[in-house]
């Protein structure tokens, strides 16, 4: 009987050291895990750390595999892309909201004269640690797209139409539905699907939420503005009044008042001449220069500076014409609206 209470003993004893030793081993993976522990720690605590093993994730990894939809039916992502090429030139600006190490772009114009220089876009073309153009002037470069390798391509089912039985062969596409995904009347939806696709919806909705206050707060300061305001796209040899449909952000959402016309379609707007302009007349103007970044190329309104008409028009007389970057505020992506809804608030002086 003693020896069996001995035996007993010991095996009870081994027991406790053995789940105390499990418990020990268990306390650094409970601190480290989830999002808002590690955002908290300290420089010193980071050094501290364990390097990342296999066994380790991410939010954004863990977010994966994940299965969406796209304009062709579902698609399952297997894992966190690292290498994502846009393909649709208007979707660059929403790419490089999210937190993707290597991208690359096709661009509407050269990348001489892209948005990518600008000073907006520039704490975002800098947390990219690889930027890779694949396609200026609306045109992908397949070639070079092939040569960048990428986990995942995203396209629009209409703008990238013409080589969407290409894309499949380079790597795994998301095909997003420009009619119900339109970037050009809603970036908020386009911003969104790379969330959702990215796995990073958290940042996608920050970004939407702190875009739609800056919005009110702008509509709030500008509530005593007196006065119609016009916005004009300048080109080297054209200039385009921009409709009322078209810039519905700085309309609508900061509540700026347009000036009217029975001749022209202030809707969706009309290309303009400076005598079309002297009867619009507008109490403010901007000018919206897509020469902005890169002044060797013309702008027609430089010949308008020593008219006699120009110099008639109320905003000219009252010093309220305001000369801002035309290819971003007067876009359609996130980034672009964001530094329009700033420039005019500061222009306006409010």
């Amino acid at each position: 009987m003693r020896i069996k209470s001995w035996a007993m003993m010991v095996s009870l004893l081994c027991l406790i050291l053995l789940l105390g030793a499990c418990s020990g081993a268990n306390t650094p993976n409970q601190n480290a895990s989830g999002g808002d522990q590690s955002a908290k720690t300290s420089p010193s605590q980071e050094q501290q750390a364990p390097a990342a093993t296999s066994g380790s994730t991410s939010p954004e990894s863990a977010a994966f595999p994940r299965t969406i939809k796209d304009a062709n039916g579902d698609v399952t992502i297997e894992k966190q892309p690292k290498k994502v090429a846009v393909v649709h030139w208007g979707y660059a600006d929403s790419l490089l909201l999210f937190d993707v190490p290597s991208v690359a772009l096709a661009l509407p114009f050269t990348e001489k004269q892209s948005v990518l220089h600008s000073e907006s876009y520039k704490p975002y073309v800098e947390k990219v640690q690889e930027l890779k153009i694949v396609g200026e002037n609306t045109q992908v470069n397949m070639e070079a797209l092939l040569d960048y390798g990428p986990d995942l391509i995203i396209a629009g089912n209409t703008v990238n139409k013409e080589i969407l039985a290409s894309l499949p062969q380079i790597a795994q596409t998301v095909v997003i539905d420009e009619q119900t995904t339109s970037v050009w009347a809603d970036w908020q939806s386009v911003v969104t699907k790379f969330g959702e696709i990215l796995g990073q919806e958290e940042t996608a909705k920050r970004y939407i939420a702190d875009y739609q206050a800056q919005l009110q707060s702008a509509k709030e300061k500008l509530t005593a503005l007196d006065g119609t305001v016009a916005f004009v796209q300048v080109r080297d040899k054209a200039v385009w009044l921009q409709g009322t449909n078209y810039l519905k952000p700085y309309y609508e959402g900061m509540g700026l008042k347009p000036p009217t016309s029975a001749n022209l379609d202030m809707q969706e707007g009309a290309q303009i001449t400076l005598e079309g302009l002297s009867v619009l007349n507008p109490d403010y103007l901007f000018l919206g220069y897509f020469n902005y970044n890169d002044k060797t190329i013309p702008a027609l309104t430089d010949e308008w500076d020593d008219t006699a008409v120009w110099s008639k028009l109320k905003a000219v007389q009252n010093k309220h014409v305001y000369g801002i970057n035309g290819e971003l505020a007067l876009g359609y992506g996130p980034i672009g609206n964001m530094y329009g809804v700033k420039a005019v608030l500061e222009a306006l002086g409010r």
